[in-house]
């Protein structure tokens, strides 16, 4: 009985404290500080004597999984709770090191526009972090993990009237969201692997797993890459790398508890949980291990040659995780946890002194600066030393390559498809999805053969809107519109698989309809408002003149986007456990083309609401800032 209620109170004490202050005022600084800071020093020191009262009762893993959020008999999505060693340790150095970052936060921010805006952020991260950490199956663990990646969204934008950190902010939520691909095709395969919602405490079963391995080896595998993917894209391992750096556009305090400390060790928690199913696979070990090394001796020179204080602090960590991903690869868990908390507190340290460093620096190298000589030599060594300096300098165009393998070849596409114009998307759309529909009604008039194509055949053009969506420039309310026709083509597609009540469907569409029409209705309102600041070729900055419309489509876009918001969260692995085992390709088109329709319509709310104001009677910062 101990254990369920202070695991609970673990997370409903942050959400308690979040919901509070999003009713404080916004003039009350004193208010709203004051909640985050108590609220935290409670959670520390609820973690902290929790710990050393399990640690006094031997230390035997905990699972609660009471909360049921649906159950068709069937299928049922468990809310999932888990506390052993690793969800200690974790807790309390994030319980330590937000304690540290909100206190520091209450001077640093003081008389700061976006106070109120800060401390609501980040008291919504640590519930996120909460979350993510007792996590007991997968649900519940991407349920904190779409958290996080919202709440760093907002917290790199937090100068929302700067080019720079609004642009950073897009650029790392979209990877965040590519890693995303990986944690939904792992949930997909482990339906299948398990027949269930498998909690991470039956893993634990060494006979289970090795007999679900024995038999299913090839599913196995599937699923340990896609962890690694996932666990790549979050802790900036190559090739994903470049996004970190960016990410340090936020303020300082951000940058700390985020991308020095916490987030940024969740591929590394990630592979941690689920050690226990992938341990025994030689190839992921490979995988992880050579990852690991790859990153580590490429961010190892690039941190030493960066002329930023935060970029050689976001290097630095990402080597360091390189490390832990060799060290976890090696098998060596207690070294990672103790590494884990070393790394953390050491970034968390050196980002909060480094406004005070800079200082200093700047000051020392005023008076006391002696330019060297630098002997140029044309020896094989030097040269190669040389090359080395510039392509470390160039941080091995790490986001070029990003952009060239990904992004561009996706907007290239999306561009082929110029034809669909707001009228032209009902001309094609609604024909072949109606066609659609009759073909589902009346299976008997279709061959085998067609009825084994169909599903893949609509997937695939869900996947060509949102591509579509996501390149588009010229008209927002036709990027929305496209990612609404998406999700209708993920739910054809998946319903000519087997058939299934129409509840489960309903489910997964109501949530698309509301916040689609409520998101449609705010574009409408702002057209009407701003004719002539009204495409995505830039950054118009309307949540200035316009605040309410832009946290009400902000909403919109979350809950469209299968936030834990709407019942389209619980629709979407909902519709994926009816994906049958061996359609991998309608698998990947389904969680690509939902992943991306994210990204797109964050996109629209950044480009709209974000950045500086286009009104020239406003005050704006420079591009550059």
């Amino acid at each position: 009985m101990v254990n369920h209620l202070m695991i609970s109170l673990f997370v409903l004490m942050p959400l308690a404290a979040f919901l509070i202050s999003l009713l404080i005022p916004r003039g009350r600084e004193n208010s709203f500080s004051r909640l985050a800071f108590v609220s935290v020093s409670l959670q520390l020191v609820g973690i902290s004597g929790y710990i050393c009262y399990w640690v006094s009762m031997g230390m035997h893993p905990i699972n609660i999984g009471d909360w049921e959020l649906y159950n068709n008999g069937d299928y049922r999505f468990l809310l999932d709770f888990y506390f052993d060693t690793l969800t200690a340790a974790f807790l309390w150095v994030g319980a330590f090191i937000t304690f540290l970052i909100t206190r520091y936060s209450r001077f640093y921010l003081h008389l700061e526009e976006g106070y109120k805006r800060f401390f609501n952020t980040l008291l919504f991260f640590y519930l996120a972090y909460i979350v993510t950490v007792v996590a007991g199956n997968f649900e519940t663990l991407f349920l904190g993990w779409e958290m996080l990646g919202i709440a760093s969204f907002l917290l790199i934008a937090f100068y929302r009237d700067r080019y720079l950190p609004v642009r950073n902010a897009v650029k790392a939520f979209s990877i965040y969201r590519i890693g995303d691909i990986g944690i939904i095709l792992a949930m997909w395969a482990s339906h299948h692997l398990w027949q269930e919602n498998i909690s991470f405490i039956k893993l634990l079963d060494k006979d289970l797993v090795s007999e679900q391995m024995g038999m299913h080896g090839g599913i196995g595998l599937f699923i340990a890459i896609c962890l690694w993917i996932a666990a790549a894209a979050k802790s900036a391992q190559f090739p994903f790398s470049s996004w970190l750096p960016r990410a340090m556009e936020g303020p300082t305090p951000s940058s700390a508890i985020f991308y020095g400390s916490l987030s940024v060790h969740f591929g590394v928690f990630l592979l941690l949980r689920t050690f226990p199913f992938w341990e025994h696979q030689l190839t992921a070990r490979i995988l992880i291990g050579g990852l690991g090394l790859l990153t580590a001796l490429l961010a190892y020179p690039i941190a030493r040659v960066q002329t930023t204080i935060k970029t050689q602090i976001a290097y630095a960590s990402i080597a360091q995780i390189g490390i832990m991903f060799i060290e976890i690869a090696l098998g060596l868990q207690m070294l990672v946890l103790i590494h884990f908390a070393g790394n953390a507190f050491l970034r968390t340290y050196q980002l909060l002194v480094s406004p005070s460093v800079v200082a200093y620096m700047i000051r020392d190298q005023f008076y006391h600066f002696i330019p060297k000589p630098i002997p140029l030599k044309h020896t094989f060594s030097k040269r190669l030393a040389y090359s080395l300096y510039i392509l470390s300098l160039k941080e091995w165009h790490l986001d070029t390559l990003l952009n060239l393998l990904v992004f561009k070849p996706i907007k290239k596409l999306g561009r082929k498809l110029d034809f669909l114009t707001p009228k032209n998307l009902f001309r094609y759309f609604l024909p072949l999805f109606l066609l659609g529909l009759l073909l589902y009604f009346n299976q008997d008039f279709a061959s085998e053969i067609s009825r084994y194509y169909l599903p893949g055949l609509f997937g695939f053009l869900g996947l060509m809107m949102v591509f579509k969506a996501f390149s588009e420039r010229k008209h927002p309310r036709l990027a929305l519109m496209l990612v609404m026709a998406n999700h209708f083509c993920i739910a054809l597609a998946v319903a000519f698989n087997e058939t299934f009540d129409y509840k489960q469907t309903l489910i997964y569409l109501s949530g698309v309809v509301v916040s689609g029409v409520i998101g449609y209705w705010v574009l409408e309102r702002l057209r009407n408002k701003e004719k002539d600041y009204f495409d995505l070729n830039q950054y118009y900055g309307h949540v200035y003149e316009h605040p309410r419309l832009a946290l009400v489509f902000l909403l919109a876009a979350l809950a469209l986007m299968g936030f834990p918001i709407s019942p389209t969260f619980i629709g979407v692995d909902l519709l994926f456990s009816h994906i049958h085992e061996d359609q991998y390709i309608l698998a990947a088109f389904n969680a690509i083309s939902f992943i991306f329709g994210g990204i797109a319509l964050i996109r629209i709310y950044a480009r709209l609401f974000l950045g500086p104001h286009i009104k020239n009677y406003h005050t704006t910062a420079l591009k550059s800032s």
